[in-house]
């Protein structure tokens, strides 16, 4: 046992500290041996032994662990037969020895109206500030519950009331049926929320009105990631506001109009412009649509049809690109999945063979250029683009665009020249520095690996919020410089332009804050985990990727995110698929088909709601770049995007689990796709 120079026994609890005078204990230096020696006389030995007889029973074993008192967070609502977690917390806990020792003694009743039982945890996790997580717990039945918390010689209870599981998907649909409905978005989603919180809150209207304010939309504002899109998309509607005022875009729609003409080449020019801004759906959105905005304004292209080709060139471009800020995160879920199951197998190039399989992806950016080339529409699409090429409306009488394209396209001043690179350097500028930053971030993040690491593996391994903020600001900068230096503005004017289009962004993060507060409130509810317990029943696996698909499609699309509804999926779809393969003794080239089809329903089906849901930051975001109606936006998109989904789920996902190839699947859908919009489109004449 080593003492402490000193005598104060600093390593001890401070009620046993004792110095070594009070000892009786004598310090004797050995220079020759150059050691400390001790003496300790024959009496005060009984002293030390009893010191450490205390030391034996200090407060480190399971019997101190007895008495301690915990610190619950019961839920005020559980939803019937969706599983939840219950977090225990001591903070005196903080070793991992105390954890366990303190763990075993748990135990959790529940009583009712049907009597008392006892709930069991499918996993314990430690909690690194003290205490335990237990994790999937399971109550059934509806009404009030107690809730009591045994340990050794103590307990806690706690109320919990308990809802069917059905109303965990009532906040989004109550608010996409409202702003469908009513087409005022901002009370649709703050309804949806209102709801939400107070079904969390034990039915309590008043208190969720109280907590959605001064909780959930606080928290959505907090978020590091929530602000940095909401200063990146502000500072990019800042530089559209300077590129406009200086007769940049100006400039750039009569250089596309010598190249493009007419509706056909402008949406062509846009579909085209989307697929090569493949890196990130957030540059995407606000790159593509503001830049094209008034080319295909001039060339009589509803915002409607811009804010779809937008959309649908995001997302979808993005989820399936070789090298983008997805792919970290996508093949980050495939490896953890892949290793818990012991398949060896690279990550990487499981996600590359999955592509194929990423049918609605692939067969939506396909159907864009299809509709966009043939100019032939169906259904609120075709009366979209009728009324912009009949009447010149790019909008649709009584619409509220949630950007104000007029402050974003003020006029310039008088004898201003319109310059084409003025708007399209600024623009090259963001797009190089972000394929840079990325990679450069995502190097510096992966540290000595990224010696070794793919391309892909370091751009997905980067901050893509720190790098956005980074080259939006540089590419605004670049902006006010190219019109000052040329005497275009002056310092006053371009600050002016700048704050104009920064204004004109304020309605749009209104509403995508509100998206943001929504899906942490479906979070809390477990609105993805009563999907997935309604579809556990119908799987087997030649219907798995069919059935994956359809549930990713519509947790996203109640969710309002894809990243959410992959990191949910993939760890239960890929075990499922290896699984449910092996019980059915399907061959080896079977089994591998229904896991990669999986793999690619899961990430193509997260992609369904993010592009295409009302409450999709994505969405929003296209239809803020585009400048349209945001119902409207929906409302014209959705057809399509069902249409697809549909077709994919038909020629792909269904046969692909009984063997069929994904390249004959698409050619199959393609050729589907084809047959609807001659069947049932209309070309739009003007």
């Amino acid at each position: 046992m080593s003492v402490g120079a000193g005598g104060g026994g600093r390593s001890l609890p401070r009620l046993l500290s004792v110095s070594h005078c009070e000892l009786g204990v004598h310090w004797l230096y050995s220079p020759k041996l150059k050691r400390v020696e001790v003496e300790i006389p024959p009496m005060r030995k009984v002293r030390l032994v009893a010191i450490a007889l205390l030391l034996a029973t200090a407060p480190f074993g399971p019997a101190w662990a007895q008495d301690a008192v915990p610190e619950v967070e019961f839920p005020k609502v559980v939803l019937s037969r969706v599983p939840f977690d219950l977090r225990v917390r001591v903070r005196e806990l903080a070793r991992p020895e105390r954890q366990e020792a303190f763990v075993g003694q748990l135990r959790l009743e529940a009583s009712g109206r049907s009597g008392e039982e006892r709930l069991q945890p499918q996993g314990v996790t430690a909690d690194p500030e003290g205490g335990a997580v237990l994790q999937q717990l399971v109550l059934e039945g509806i009404g009030r519950r107690k809730l009591r918390l045994v340990w050794g010689q103590g307990a806690i209870e706690g109320r919990v009331l308990v809802l069917p599981g059905i109303v965990s998907v009532l906040p989004p649909v109550v608010a996409i049926v409202l702003a469908l409905v009513t087409r005022q978005v901002l009370v649709s989603l703050f309804v949806g929320i209102w709801l939400g919180v107070s079904l969390l809150q034990g039915l309590d209207p008043f208190t969720g009105l109280l907590r959605t304010l001064d909780r959930y939309v606080i928290q959505a504002l907090a978020d590091p990631d929530h602000v940095a899109i909401v200063l990146f998309s502000m500072t990019l509607g800042g530089m559209v506001g300077v590129m406009s005022r200086s007769g940049g875009m100006q400039g750039v729609v009569s250089a596309i109009s010598r190249l493009a003409k007419g509706p056909r080449g402008a949406q062509l020019a846009a579909w085209a412009m989307g697929v090569l801004v493949f890196f990130d759906d957030y540059a995407n959105t606000l790159i593509v649509g503001n830049t094209m905005r008034p080319f295909t304004d001039r060339m009589r292209v509803s915002r409607e049809k811009l804010s779809y080709i937008v959309d649908s060139t995001a997302a979808p471009v993005a989820s399936v690109a070789l090298i983008s800020t997805w792919v970290g995160f996508q093949v980050g879920l495939v490896e953890s999945a892949i290793r818990d199951i012991g398949l060896e197998a690279d990550a990487y190039v499981l996600f590359l063979r999955s592509i194929p399989y990423s049918a609605y992806s692939l067969l939506t950016i396909a159907f864009v250029a299809l509709v966009a080339g043939w100019l032939r529409d169906f259904g609120p699409m075709w009366q979209a683009e009728h009324r912009s090429l009949t009447t010149g409306a790019v909008l649709r009488k009584g619409a509220q665009p949630i950007t104000d394209a007029a402050s974003l396209e003020s006029a310039s001043p008088q004898g201003c020249e319109a310059r084409w690179w003025n708007a399209l350097l600024p623009i090259l500028l963001m797009i190089v520095a972000t394929l840079v930053g990325l990679y450069l971030s995502g190097k510096s993040a992966l540290g000595p690996a990224a010696g070794s690491a793919r391309i892909g593996e370091i751009v997905g391994a980067a901050d893509s919020f720190d790098v956005l903020m980074w080259t939006s600001f540089g590419a605004a900068g670049t902006a006010i410089a190219l019109a000052i230096s040329q005497r275009l503005l002056s310092l006053g004017q371009a600050i002016e332009a700048w704050l104009a289009g920064v204004r004109a962004m304020v309605l749009a993060m209104v509403i995508l804050v509100l998206a943001w507060s929504i899906g942490k409130v479906c979070a809390e509810l477990h609105t993805a985990d009563y999907v997935i317990r309604l579809a556990r029943n119908a799987l087997s696996p030649q219907l798995l990727p069919a059935v994956t698909f359809i549930v990713a499609a519509l947790i996203s699309f109640a969710t309002g995110t894809s990243w959410a509804t992959m990191a949910i999926l993939v760890p239960i779809a890929v075990p499922m698929a290896h699984k449910l393969s092996v019980g059915a003794s399907l061959p080896a080239g079977a089994s591998q088909t229904v896991l990669l089809g999986t793999l690619g329903s899961v990430l193509s089906g997260s992609v369904f709601g993010d592009h295409c849901s009302p409450i999709s930051d994505t969405t929003i975001m296209s239809s803020m770049a585009s400048a349209a109606d945001h119902v409207d936006h929906v409302r014209t998109q959705l057809p399509y995007a069902v249409l697809v989904a549909s077709v994919s789920v038909a020629t792909c996902y269904l046969p692909c689990g009984f063997g069929l190839p994904p390249w004959l699947g698409l050619i199959l859908g393609l050729g589907v796709l084809v047959l609807v919009l001659w069947i049932f489109g209309k070309p739009v004449q003007g």
